[in-house]
């Protein structure tokens, strides 16, 4: 079966984000892009289809900072073709543009199943995948939590609030949004990577569509305010008990 992953690559928030001069953007130019953590889950969760049922895996990235070594290091984790899309996008696109440049990219493939990550921490006009399955008319599943493929049909497995489980079957292809993969994401050593950048080919194809009028546009961005601090309580335990029944009379609780 031919699987397609198209992935986006977003901020990475270990670091400390900052404001451009305009205020209404971040500023990029020291920040490192990484791959979308839920983006991760279906590379592994369509590398894990492939090794049980064979077929071809497929993933494409946009042209951003980072984007070669992700796909370097899907191709070390077993994907087969690495397809890295051109254009405008270090200047920053929406979803609606990038699912737009996806598809055009995705259709001619013929993918028996293409795989999402269900959301990512940029997101901010809907999700790549459901964006993804309505400009391919193919139907789309979200929070998917596990993918088993089986005659023509896939049968996944959502979670839903409250420990619930459900199990549904998909008629493909299909579009599926990925929360998790059957199994976590495996980790490959560097010198795999490595390798994989010695033997794998990163094909370049030029996005079409890649058009962000009409999106959402951000007016301000604000860094959150510190609120009050917290007061420290000092002395013994029978005068912080004191002091807090004092404290709890004050705001009306007791």
């Amino acid at each position: 079966m031919n699987i397609v992953i198209p992935i986006k690559l977003v901020p990475d928030l270990v670091e400390e984000l900052s404001i451009d001069d305009s205020g209404a953007a971040l500023d990029l130019a020291w920040s490192s892009l990484i791959i979308s953590e839920f983006d991760d889950h279906a590379i592994e969760q369509g590398i894990l289809l492939k090794e049980s049922g064979g077929g071809q895996v497929t993933v494409i990235a946009p042209d951003v900072d980072g984007a070669d070594d992700t796909l370097f290091t899907a191709a070390a984790k077993g994907a087969d073709r690495l397809i890295k899309l051109s254009g405008a996008f270090e200047t920053g696109v929406n979803n609606h543009a990038l699912a737009c440049a996806f598809a055009a990219v995705v259709k001619p493939l013929q993918p028996g199943l293409v795989l999402t990550g269900v959301q990512a921490h940029d997101d901010l006009d809907g999700s790549v995948g459901s964006l993804l399955a309505a400009y391919l008319g193919l139907p789309y599943v979200g929070y998917v939590s596990g993918v088993k493929v089986s005659d023509g049909q896939a049968i996944i497995r959502k979670e839903y609030p409250g420990g619930l489980l459900a199990e549904m079957a998909v008629a493909l292809p299909a579009v599926l949004g990925i929360q998790a993969a059957s199994q976590p994401p495996r980790y490959v050593a560097f010198s795999k990577v490595r390798q994989a950048t010695q033997t794998a080919t990163v094909e370049e194809q030029e996005a079409v569509g890649l058009d962000s009028d009409g999106g959402l546009a951000i007016g301000r961005m604000y860094k959150p305010e510190s609120g009050q601090r917290a007061t420290m309580l000092d002395g013994s335990p029978d005068d912080i008990a004191a002091r807090l029944v004092g404290i709890f009379q004050e705001i009306g609780v007791m």
